[in-house]
C-alpha cells in the first residue's frame, strides 16, 4: 500500500495554531526545534505572516493527532 505523507496542523499539542507541531510530526522533528525555528524567522523575517497564512491554508489534522 503506498502511503502518502500530507501535513495537518495539531489538534492535541498545539500552543497558538498547531502549526509547529504538525510540521514537526510531517518533518519527524522535535517540535521544539520547530518553534525555536519560528521564533528565529520570526526575528529575521516575516514569521508571524507566515504563521498565521500556514494557520489558515493548512488544514486541521482529521485523526485527532
Amino acid at each position: 500500500m503506498n502511503h502518502v505523507k500530507r501535513l495537518y496542523r495539531s489538534n492535541y499539542n498545539k500552543v497558538i495554531g498547531g502549526v509547529c507541531q504538525g510540521m514537526a510530526n510531517y518533518f519527524n522533528l522535535d517540535v521544539s526545534l520547530m518553534r525555536i525555528a519560528w521564533v528565529i524567522f520570526a526575528f529575521f523575517g516575516a514569521g508571524v505572516l507566515a504563521y498565521i497564512i500556514c494557520w489558515i491554508v493548512i488544514p486541521e489534522s482529521p485523526y485527532g493527532t
